[in-house]
């Protein structure tokens, strides 16, 4: 069962993944301009023996086909139009695990205390709680991660100059950024984990539980929580791979050597082959994730088999 799963993931996975290449290599050659046409490669004869050098002279079907044939055999994701001494490959080595980084400390930490919130906001009898979490959910979601990251930067970098506001340098570096991308995943965690816990909680066989007189705490760990679950996880997937892939404009305003800083420059610059690459790892981070999700869900409910 679950190898006829991974069996129909792996081939949408192929598919998918040649057309995200094939659509990319094509529709980059859209933008406007020239990647030699600026700065040192202003001359029209050095932008032709550029183009000469990269192969960007031949035939766009030419180009397409080297390009596929040098991916699928070697892996090689080609040259970097704008770092010619490092190619796509080293540039994706050395920036990825930065966006991982910082993306997975954001998901801890957005999934651990939304969750936790989520529990309380769901069993507040008073209305108190779920009042003041509500407030503070709504507050989150409606702010983009930069206006955090602005705001983080100006109070602990600026006045109390407490932690630094850019680079990568040591563990210091990444509280604010973390701090930036995981309050809106937190405020989403909170209210999917608040909802499925009033759901459970109204449910016969909890109700039976506090009748027989178990403790909160078995109530709440032994039969509310494990099945509040299932939705947790279902969000969970697309919140890591956002996290992970969606974090260029935190790392861009901290200034942080991630993905992100060449997800950006990288259109601006028309690095052709450095955009494949960028969008070809968040494509792959993506399907992943999902696919994970996927999995997890089909072991914890079995009406998805």
């Amino acid at each position: 069962m679950y190898l006829e799963f991974l069996t129909k993931k792996t081939v949408s996975l192929i598919v998918t993944v040649f057309l995200l290449v094939t659509c990319c290599f094509f529709l980059v050659r859209l933008l406007p301009g020239n990647p030699f046409d600026e700065g040192r490669f202003s001359s029209a004869l050095i932008q032709e023996s550029m183009e000469r050098k990269y192969g960007l002279d031949k035939p766009i079907l030419i180009q397409y086909s080297n390009y596929l044939s040098k991916l699928i055999s070697k892996g090689d994701l080609g040259p970097s139009l704008k770092y010619p001494s490092r190619n796509v490959n080293q540039i994706i080595s050395e920036a990825l695990p930065v966006s991982i980084i910082i993306g997975l400390m954001a998901f801890l930490l957005a999934g651990f205390l939304g969750i936790a919130a989520g529990i309380f906001m769901g069993l507040d009898e008073d209305l108190s709680l779920s009042k003041f979490f509500e407030l503070i959910t709504i507050l989150f979601l409606s702010m983009p991660s930069f206006i955090f990251a602005a705001t983080f930067i100006t109070i602990f970098g600026i006045w109390f100059k407490l932690l630094p506001v850019a680079l990568w340098e040591g563990p210091e570096y990444a509280i604010l950024p973390v701090l930036s991308l995981s309050l809106a995943p937190f405020a989403y965690i909170t209210r999917v984990t608040a909802s499925s816990v009033k759901e459970t909680f109204n449910k016969s066989f909890v109700r039976t539980a506090i009748v027989k007189g178990l403790s909160k705490k078995d109530v709440i760990f032994k039969h509310i929580l494990p099945n509040s679950l299932l939705p947790i996880i279902t969000v969970m997937g697309p919140i890591l791979a956002m996290l992970v892939t969606g974090s260029f404009v935190v790392e861009y305003v901290f200034a942080l050597p991630g993905l992100g800083k060449y997800f950006i420059t990288a259109f601006s610059n028309r690095d052709y082959f450095l955009v494949i690459g960028v969008v070809l790892v968040f494509a792959l981070i993506l399907i992943a994730v999902n696919t994970i999700i996927d999995l997890l869900v089909k072991v914890i409910d079995p009406r998805q088999n």
